[in-house]
């Protein structure tokens, strides 16, 4: 027991020692959080169960390689209304200016039934709707 208690340590000071060592260069500082519109939804199932689980991707572009997904602002309206809000962060390193399609998901887990509605922001004052019904 004591001689695996040991090697634990070892390797616990090992790898806080070599992490300490990284060249700082190696990370990039995000600069902002800015809105990025979402391009389009794919719900794959359209009806589900109760306290069952469903991902839901969305789609975003972005303009360089210094920007990339953040996160959502994921709001209930009501019990069964949802909007959401996807976010891009820029940072401060070398990139390149290619632009590319970002895939992300939202596992939804609905606790009751009804017909729930999405609204997913997509510029300016745009949204696209999505239905789920719950049984």
């Amino acid at each position: 027991m004591k001689s695996l208690l040991k090697i634990s340590f070892i390797v616990l000071g090992l790898s806080v020692f070599l992490t300490s060592c990284k060249d700082d260069d190696d990370y990039q500082t995000i600069e902002s959080i800015d809105k990025v519109k979402i391009d389009s939804v794919k719900i794959v199932n359209d009806t589900m169960d109760v306290f069952s689980v469903q991902s839901i991707r969305t789609y975003s572009t972005y303009s360089s390689g210094c920007k990339g997904f953040y996160g959502y602002d994921y709001i209930h309206l009501s019990d069964i209304e949802r909007d959401v809000t996807a976010y891009q962060f820029t940072t401060n390193g070398p990139c390149t200016q290619a632009t590319y399609t970002g895939a992300n998901q939202i596992n939804f887990r609905p606790q009751k039934a009804g017909k729930y509605t999405f609204r997913f922001w997509s510029g300016d004052n745009n949204w696209i709707t999505k239905t789920i019904v719950v049984e």
